[in-house]
């Protein structure tokens, strides 16, 4: 983790950033940049079409206990931010969680290729740094769609940046070298073993919609709102076609 004179800094800068796009007075999907995410959605859909979902269906070749094992361990390289995001949003109780979760799976389930945490009750309490800025009440900006990535928003994708150049788990000097660097492999890994568990979901909305563009746009503001304590509405009417798999 870098030393806090340079963390800081950083977090103010994102803070800053994220507020750069403020949606007029009851606008419900805030989206200025439209014609650029549509062209980026146009990509993303190649992408999944040409790439992600033929991986995904050889996936379904692969054992299931393989596969367990690489969502566990992407999982488990993820903790350490999740720790450091509890703590900056004041969650406590969820930084400890995660903490004693990762140090449970760190050691009797071999560096996170297993979840003996689970049986003791740790669940992981899942956050990022775009809900820190939400809990520090930056505005989510304007919609964006991402290259690779799928649906965001400005202060999501100023997010995904910050969790990604401050990853705790690259800095874990007693976490072995070979085991740091399979983090981003698992990660990429995870997403698509995701695809191949909510093929037909992600099916529907990307090719069985007329708009899909608008339709994972809706879908994904709906569910992050939800994430974020933001709407009072049923969890169940949502799915996020982009969010990490179970």
């Amino acid at each position: 983790m870098p030393h806090l004179p340079v963390f800081l800094p950083v977090l103010f800068l994102s803070a800053s950033l994220a507020a750069c796009s403020v949606a007029p007075p009851g606008t419900e999907i805030h989206d200025p940049y439209e014609p650029f995410n549509r062209q980026v959605h146009a990509f993303n859909k190649q992408l999944d079409e040409s790439v992600l979902r033929p991986l995904a269906r050889e996936t379904e070749q692969a054992p299931e206990g393989l596969r367990e094992v690489v969502l566990n361990f992407s999982g488990h390289a993820g903790l350490p931010g999740a720790v450091v995001n509890g703590l900056l949003q004041g969650d406590l109780e969820g930084a400890a969680t995660n903490t004693a979760r990762f140090l449970v799976n760190s050691t009797l389930g071999l560096m996170g290729l297993a979840d003996p945490a689970a049986e003791l009750g740790l669940t992981e309490v899942e956050t990022d740094f775009g809900e820190t800025l939400a809990v520090w009440g930056v505005p989510e900006g304007a919609y964006l769609e991402l290259p690779g990535l799928g649906p965001s928003t400005e202060r999501d994708a100023v997010g995904r940046l910050v969790d990604f150049v401050l990853d705790p788990f690259d800095r874990l000097r007693a976490i072995p070298e070979p085991v740091r660097a399979l983090s981003l492999p698992a990660q990429i890994a995870e997403e698509v073993i995701e695809r191949q568990q909510m093929g037909g979901l992600y099916d529907d909305i990307l090719y069985g919609s007329a708009d899909s563009y608008a339709q994972a746009r809706l879908i994904w503001l709906q569910n992050r709102r939800f994430e974020l304590g933001q709407t009072g509405a049923d969890a169940d009417v949502y799915f996020d076609p982009y969010a990490e798999a179970p």
